[in-house]
Formats: C-alpha cells, sequence, structure tokens
C-alpha cells in the first residue's frame, strides 16, 4: 500500500519467487534425504537424495534466461546460505544432551544388535539414537553438497552466459546442455569424492564400487540434463512473455 494505492506484486516478480522456491525445495531434499538409501533406477545406483538435484540445474539456467546472471548468483548465494545455515543447525544439535531414556519415545532409540557403520566411518552397537544415525548421513550429505554446489552451480551460471553470449542469444539447447553436463560432471567428482573417499581409503568400500557409484551419479545426471532440454524451451516460451512484460 502506498499512499492509499494498492500496489499489485508483478507477475515476473511472482514466477521468480516460484522459481526460486522450488530450487530451495530441491537442494533440501538433496540435504535431508542424502544417501539415507540407494536406489536401483535402471541402470544407475543413486543416493535418493540425488533424484531432485538435477532440476536446481533447470532453475538455474531457466532464471539465468529469463532474469540475468545477477538473479541466477543471486539464488545460487542464498543457497550457500542454507547449505550452511543447515549444517550449522546439525552440528549444534548434536551437542545438546538427550532426555533420560526413561522419557524418550519408543521411536527414538534402535537397538542395533549387529551394530551399523555410519557414515562418518563410526561403527555403533546396541542402543543407538535415531537422530545419530539421520545426523551421520545427513551431515555427510550437507558437506559435501555445499562443496559442490559451490563449484557447479557457479559454474554452470558463468558457462550457461559465456555461450549466450557467443551464440548471441541462439541456441539455447546448446548452453543448457553444455553449462548443465560440464556442471553436473565436477558435481559428481566432488560429491562422491567427499562423501566415499574416507571409505575408499580405509578399504570400506572398493575402488570399483567407488566408481560405480561416480559413473551412476554422473550418467543419472547427464540423462535428466538431456531430457529437460524440451521443458527448458517450453518453460522459456510460456514465461518469457509475462517477464518481458512491463
Amino acid at each position: 500500500m502506498l499512499n492509499g494505492v494498492q500496489l499489485e506484486f508483478p507477475k515476473r516478480e511472482k514466477i521468480f519467487v516460484v522459481l526460486a522456491a522450488l530450487f530451495f525445495c530441491f537442494m533440501t531434499l538433496l540435504n535431508i534425504l542424502g544417501i539415507t538409501r540407494f536406489v536401483q533406477l535402471g541402470p544407475f545406483a543413486i543416493a535418493i537424495g540425488v533424484l531432485p538435484y538435477p532440476l536446481t540445474f533447470l532453475i538455474t539456467d531457466l532464471i539465468s534466461e529469463l532474469y540475468g546472471k545477477s538473479r541466477a548468483n543471486f539464488v545460487v548465494w542464498v543457497g550457500l546460505g542454507l547449505n550452511i545455515f543447515i549444517f550449522v543447525f546439525l552440528f549444534f544439535a548434536d551437542l545438546f544432551p538427550s532426555v533420560e531414556p526413561s522419557s524418550q519415545p519408543p521411536w527414538q532409540n534402535l537397538n542395533l544388535k549387529d551394530g551399523i557403520l555410519l557414515a562418518t566411518g563410526q561403527k555403533v552397537t546396541g542402543q543407538v539414537e535415531l537422530f545419530k544415525i539421520l545426523y551421520s548421513c545427513a551431515s555427510g550429505a550437507v558437506f559435501a553438497s555445499m562443496v559442490a554446489y559451490v563449484a557447479a552451480q557457479f559454474i554452470d551460471v558463468q558457462i550457461f552466459h559465456f555461450l549466450k553470449k557467443k551464440t548471441k542469444g541462439k541456441a539455447l539447447w546448446l548452453r543448457n546442455n553444455v553449462s548443465t553436463m560440464v556442471s553436473q560432471l565436477l558435481d559428481s567428482i566432488v560429491v562422491i569424492s567427499v562423501t566415499f573417499g574416507q571409505s575408499l581409503l580405509h578399504g570400506e568400500i572398493t575402488s570399483s564400487t567407488f566408481i560405480t557409484l561416480l559413473m551412476s551419479n554422473y550418467l543419472f545426471k547427464w540423462t535428466a540434463s538431456l531430457l529437460d532440454t524440451l521443458p527448458m524451451y517450453y518453460l522459456v516460451a510460456k514465461l518469457k512473455p509475462h517477464v518481458e512484460a512491463l
């Protein structure tokens, strides 16, 4: 409200808010689900948290195309801040003492007779808090994704705009696919190395398993990048008139 006049929230800004919200949603799903489960998706063996992650690159490419480089970088910076917040919150939450066992709900603790190897490399047996298991998986995923996120997302934006300038705004399919495929390769190498590098060094997983995880991770993202080409063209065509409208 300004001087008694109701100001309308422009549609172009509504679209930006929705795209940014989806970006943060998919990124948070990666952090929460992380490596809590691995699934077989056709020929790919991937962490369940990776499933929505390729969509973040589609969204940054959409924002780059519709709103420009500065908006895309802004979303990436905010996403980095959220990653840091999640990591810090999990760290301090782990420091808080638990209530007495008699006061805990029955699902808070698991009785692991044979023990379990946490994502941190620590093996625990007996009574284990459910939070400890989730924290082990999620914190490792958050740290790995945060390192990969910084490298991959900014490179994606840079390559996208470099190719857009070189092609004079033509060949959307080229900048969409090349920027995503290059950044996703870097993302996969960093995520798998940070998450499973220690397990590889300690002999807890074999080098063939490590390579399989790396290749499955990247090939899934590479395939997703190819499949999002048509949605990219469709969304740009549908949204661009609203974004460019004054």
